[in-house]
């Protein structure tokens, strides 16, 4: 039982996409516990797993954002933000640079977007003495299986006659060679660690295109095709480099991107074990009495270790009780999540649209938190506001 007036909370909350940041959702989570206990310690640890948000989470714990000018999914210049650790390592978030969020991009049809600005993005750093990489991948909307970032590092894909194709999917269908003579000898001596939560293959009924690709636009009737295209480029690719990796656990990541980088070397680590390092969050958590997390949306996908989940796992490890705030929870996984938490939520009241809870989700985020802050300080008796 807790003795003191004043708990150390641990608050660590993915983004609630669509709606709050997952600093902006910490913060709202911790207006709502200082309306119960004004003076407790809050130990702020806003959490990713390599998708969306990932580059915010990491430099909340320190180092330096930046941009650069490269292409976008579609082709079109954009600046896209990177972060600097130590100014030797680089955080890379594909979502700001193929980004499903950019309907700039998505407005063209998903066979002509490509992963060539990420590649580029790697160039410029390795220009720059950058050899230390972690890339996060989630929330893309490319389907190329990392051609166009292969492509950008000096791999050559080419067709019958020998001419240079687009490194997107509609290129992809008349890819007959691939030459890995110019590519970027750099990268023999860089370091690549991929962030990431899926672990399906490229190719296959589990593979990129089956199982991610209806959500960014490829149509049910090309999958096949689609998926063929990318076998082929596979089977060439690994051939060229001397690396197997489109079977490997992770490869289908971000339409493919996961099996580029592991051709260049890169290893797949879970992004949100990943993130809780570099955060931190087990020091956070040594000594508290409660952690908060929380995303948009909890499903079967959360089990599969997104960042709640994983918060959940260290807090349980050192004892410490975690709770789950969530805009809405699959109550077909109830089940599985209360082996973990001691309590799951959702932050809405009662009926209402999604645009207004998105309008009103910090708070509704505070909101929620207050009276489950309330209810906490009961069951343990400690002295309320």
């Amino acid at each position: 039982m807790i003795a003191a007036a004043d708990p150390v909370v641990v608050v660590a909350p993915n983004a609630f996409k669509g709606s709050l940041s997952a600093l902006e959702a910490a913060h709202a989570i911790a207006a709502g516990l200082r309306r119960v206990w004004p003076r407790a310690e809050m130990r702020i640890r806003p959490m990713a797993d390599g998708g969306d948000g990932t580059l915010d989470a990491v430099l909340s714990a320190g180092g330096e954002r930046r941009t650069a000018r490269v292409g976008g999914a579609a082709g079109q210049p954009i600046d896209a933000a990177y972060g600097m650790i130590e100014s030797e390592t680089a955080i890379i978030e594909s979502a700001q640079i193929v980004g499903l969020t950019d309907k700039g991009a998505t407005a063209h049809r998903v066979e002509t977007r490509t992963t060539r600005g990420l590649g580029e993005l790697i160039a410029l750093l390795l220009d720059a003495g950058v050899r230390k990489f972690m890339v996060g991948l989630g929330g893309s909307s490319t389907n190329d299986g990392g051609a166009g970032l292969l492509a950008s590092l000096g791999l050559q894909l080419l067709d019958q006659s020998g001419g240079p194709i687009e490194p997107a999917p509609a290129g992809l269908a008349s890819l007959a060679r691939v030459d890995a003579s110019r590519v970027d000898r750099r990268l023999a001596h860089s370091s690549f660690t991929i962030l990431s939560d899926v672990d399906n293959p490229l190719c296959g009924q589990r593979g990129a295109t089956a199982i991610f690709g209806p959500q960014k636009g490829v149509r049910v009737e090309s999958v096949a095709a689609i998926d063929a295209s990318l076998a082929r480029f596979a089977s060439l690719a690994e051939n060229a480099l001397g690396r197997s990796a489109k079977d490997r656990p992770g490869a289908g990541a971000a339409g493919g991107l996961g099996f580029a980088l592991m051709l260049i070397g890169g290893e797949i680590r879970s992004g949100a074990e990943v993130v809780a390092d570099l955060l931190g969050l087990d020091a956070a958590l040594a000594g508290a009495d409660w952690l908060i997390t929380g995303e948009g949306r909890t499903d079967r996908q959360t089990l599969r270790g997104k960042a709640p989940l994983v918060a959940a796992r260290h807090a349980n490890s050192l004892r410490v009780p975690a709770t789950l705030i969530s805009g809405s929870i699959d109550r077909g996984v109830l089940p599985e999540l209360s082996r973990l938490f001691a309590g799951c939520e959702s932050m809405v009241f009662g009926p209402s649209t999604i645009d207004t809870c998105v309008a009103n989700a910090a708070t509704l985020l505070a909101d929620r938190t207050e009276q489950l802050a309330r209810l906490f300080a009961a069951a343990l008796a400690v002295p309320r506001r």
